[in-house]
């Protein structure tokens, strides 16, 4: 069993900065691959960036040059460093940590932090 908690949200003007944090509970973080994923109004939920276990990570085109993800295996933490931020980056951003035992995927989200950029 895996939990998440998102911290970090907030209101930011457009051009603003925010670092998201996700600290995670349960056992063997390092194992996991983490994601940021948003939930914009009127729109469909969407991958933000990812960070696999090994350190590799792979990011939405929109985000492009703006965002970071990191993660801080010995305190059970990921981040996502967020500037420039525009309008369009508002919505709920969830934490996803995700890992297989053998053939089984497992998969965990965190309860969601609302980021609200204003232009």
């Amino acid at each position: 069993q895996v939990q998440l908690v998102e911290s970090g949200g907030g209101l930011v003007q457009a051009g603003g900065s925010l670092r998201l944090s996700c600290a995670a509970s349960g056992s063997s973080f390092s194992r996991n691959a983490m994601s940021w994923y948003r939930h914009a109004p009127g729109k469909q939920l969407e991958l933000v960036e990812h960070i696999s276990s090994g350190g590799s990570t792979n990011y939405a085109d929109a985000v492009k040059g703006r965002v970071a993800i990191s993660r801080d295996n010995a305190k059970n933490t990921v981040y996502l460093q967020m500037n420039s931020l525009k309008p369009e980056d508002t919505g709920v951003y969830y934490c996803n940590a995700a890992f297989y035992l053998g053939t089984t995927r497992y998969e965990y989200w965190g309860q969601g932090t609302q980021v609200t950029v204003s232009s």
